[in-house]
Formats: structure tokens, C-alpha cells, sequence
């Protein structure tokens, strides 16, 4: 079993989450994700899907 994992969101990186005595740590790859930032999680599957949440809930880009 891995110590890191890259988390993706549609294509687009999210972070990475690595193994500590207190789960999965998220260290955020792009802006977009901060909020995740040092998030401790269960497991990096836990990761993944608030890493999904957190796109779906930042406010999206005006393409005009």
C-alpha cells in the first residue's frame, strides 16, 4: 500500500495526500483546492471525493 497518492479532479490536479500517524494529509497542487489545505482524511479515497465537492462548490469561471 502507498504513502502518496495524486489526486486528480476531471483531468485537472488537485494535490497530493500522504500518509501520517493521523491519516492522509492533502497538500493542495492548485489554488482552486486551498481549502482542502493540511485536511486530514481516513484515506485517500476520502480525499478524492471532497477534493470533488470542493470543485463543484468554488465558484465557476465566466467563459464571456
Amino acid at each position: 500500500m502507498s504513502d502518496t497518492y495524486i489526486i486528480e479532479v476531471n483531468s485537472e490536479p488537485a494535490g497530493i495526500v500522504v500518509r501520517g500517524t493521523q491519516g492522509f494529509q492533502f497538500f493542495a497542487a492548485n489554488h482552486a483546492f486551498n481549502s482542502l489545505e493540511g485536511q486530514h482524511f481516513r484515506n485517500a479515497r476520502d480525499a478524492e471525493r471532497a477534493a470533488y465537492r470542493a470543485q463543484f462548490e468554488r465558484p465557476q469561471r465566466s467563459t464571456v
